[in-house]
């Protein structure tokens, strides 16, 4: 039996892995909130997984006990390549999405590094390793330790990353890269550095490092590998006192792109909660060597409830500097997306768009949801959406789920396999329309995406003291019908986005606009569909045609 369970258990890694399709490798963002900084107590952390045709799903490991001679089988999150074996655990736990049964979630972004310093002899790379500790660890201490634990013994062959690591209690944020393929050359297999985040406070990071200096005495707050300083040092990366040590200017020390793409979503997430975060504009712009570094973290001016994680997680640079509305790249219908990639030239010169944190590129985006104060499988619920979080209803996925909801794991569909039973794809069907007309058709899908998210809110406490109450009774039936609701209602938010599709199709064909009267298509007397309005161009667009043409389509007076 416990072969068999073991053979099973590998089988859900290749599952897994093949779940990620094409997967997050160097464009993602990744929100945290300390539960003193929060509006309830929660700790909140966030993830958009985002890659170019990247097609992904829920992913799911159960719980299990393993034989002392059982294997786990790496495969490589991004490449699907096969990379050795590990021994398993005695016990692992269950994993549904990035969260576990313990709240334990852990998310992810790249920020790349020296190149020098990849180890492509090693094992586990980033994705490995996040899902490999959420299965063995009861707290986000527990998973760093087994995270680096495990790089060291086995290499890591990932750039260097930026990981997110949390559970009720405490929100870490922790940096590693490898020590290259030379063996001789360094004795270890890695270098790292983990921070606690202060309960107060909130941090970001979006594929830049984000650790410089730190305090190497504070053993309960900081941990580090013992080769943090010396590596660089050995290496000519770094020759002052181990005071004066910064991580990010030793391994990855920020450039242009660095600032403009990455850390300008860092400013623009902290800019919601600071009253002058204009100081460190400079900074996101990019363009002055001499502008004053952001903070690893800051205390927000208030507390940062659910509702705000949202809107945080949909920005794009609204009423800033870096907005990407008022110029040519917007379009007839003012979209704040623009193609990629994200640089181009005209006539030898190079140029670039703005990089925001809501992007088309979305494959998953989720806000975890981390309480204390309840029972471990029901103070965790994964927030989860299929696509770019501006244009999806983040449906709840509690921590001690099992069986994930059709629409997030699809038999039959993938990046080339269309499927209406899909969330990725209907969801991206809709967006899809919505990107080049967002002036004209994102409000109704946002008056859809609110609704629907308004509804989660106000069920969330009835729910959640019904699985109380069975909690303390039967802890299984308590947990089944968590994954129940968690699976109704994301297959009701698929039906509900099917619907949407059509709407918007009917509405807004042909660029114009039926009319609507008490939620109905307004007809003639006669029973044919009333006439529909032409919105034309926005005063914008107009302004910026005629700036362009001149008299080209003036009308002779």
């Amino acid at each position: 039996m416990v072969r068999i369970l073991g053979i099973m258990r590998n089988i859900f890694v290749l599952i897994c892995a093949l779940c990620a399709y094409i997967l997050p490798s160097s464009a993602c963002t990744n929100f945290i909130v300390g539960k003193q900084a929060s509006a309830d107590g929660s700790v909140f952390c966030t993830y958009n997984a985002d890659d170019y045709g990247m097609f992904i799903g829920l992913c799911h490991f159960p719980a299990g006990k393993h034989s002392k001679d059982e294997m786990r089988k790496v495969v490589n999150w991004d490449t699907h390549e096969y990379r050795g074996e590990i021994p398993e655990a005695p016990e692992t736990y269950n994993v549904i999405g990035n969260i576990n049964e313990f709240q334990v979630t852990i998310g992810e972004t790249t920020y790349g590094g020296r190149e020098e310093m990849v180890d492509t002899t090693g094992i586990l790379d980033y994705g490995s390793l996040i899902y490999i500790a959420l299965q063995r660890s009861k707290t986000a201490r527990e998973a760093i330790a087994v995270m680096t634990s495990l790089a060291e013994t086995y290499g890591y062959n990932s750039e260097g990353e930026t990981f997110t690591i949390c559970d009720p209690n405490e929100a870490w944020i922790m940096e590693m890269m490898g020590c290259g393929s030379d063996r001789k050359a360094s004795k270890n297999r890695v270098v790292w550095v983990a921070m606690r985040i202060p309960d107060n406070a909130i941090c970001a990071h979006a594929n830049q490092s984000r650790i410089g200096s730190f305090n190497m005495k504070d053993k309960k707050n900081i941990l580090f590998s013992k080769n943090v300083v010396d590596y660089a040092r050995a290496n000519g990366w770094f020759s002052g006192k181990d005071n004066e040590f910064s991580w990010k200017e030793a391994y990855a020390k920020p450039d242009f792109q660095g600032r403009r793409f990455c850390d300008a979503r860092v400013w623009a997430f902290f800019n919601h909660f600071s009253d002058d975060f204009s100081r460190y504009l400079p900074w996101a712009l990019g363009k002055d060597p001499d502008a004053e570094d952001m903070p690893l973290w800051i205390v927000p001016n208030r507390k940062v409830s659910m509702a705000d994680i949202r809107e945080c997680m949909r920005d794009h640079y609204e009423g800033t500097p870096l907005s990407l509305d008022q110029d040519l790249a917007q379009g007839l219908w003012e979209t704040p997306y623009r193609p990629t990639p994200l640089t181009f030239e005209v006539d030898g010169k190079k140029y670039f768009n703005e990089r925001p944190t809501s992007t088309q590129q979305t494959g998953f985006s989720y806000i975890s949801q981390m309480r204390s104060w309840l029972p471990r499988e029901i103070g965790g619920v994964l927030w989860f959406g299929n696509d770019d979080g501006n244009m999806v209803a983040y449906t709840p996925v509690y921590c001690g789920n099992t069986v994930q909801p059709e629409c997030y794991n699809t038999p039959g569909a993938d990046a080339v396999t269309f499927s209406d039973k899909n969330a990725y794809w209907v969801c991206n069907w809709v967006s899809n329309m919505v990107y080049p007309r967002y002036s004209q058709m994102f409000p109704s899908l946002k008056e859809v995406r609110d609704s629907l998210e308004r509804s989660y809110d106000a069920c969330q406490a009835d729910v959640e003291e019904k699985a109380k109450v069975m909690y303390a009774a039967d802890k299984s039936a308590a947990l089944k019908f968590l994954n129940d609701y968690s699976n109704e209602k994301a297959q009701q938010m698929l039906d509900r986005w099917k619907q949407l599709a059509v709407y918007l199709i009917v509405k807004y064909n042909d660029m114009a606009v039926k009319p609507e009267k008490d939620g109905k298509f307004e007809r003639t007397p006669a029973g044919i569909g009333a006439r529909v309005k032409r919105p034309g161009y926005s005063d914008y667009s107009r302004r910026a045609l005629v700036k362009q043409t001149g008299d080209k389509f003036a009308i002779p007076e």
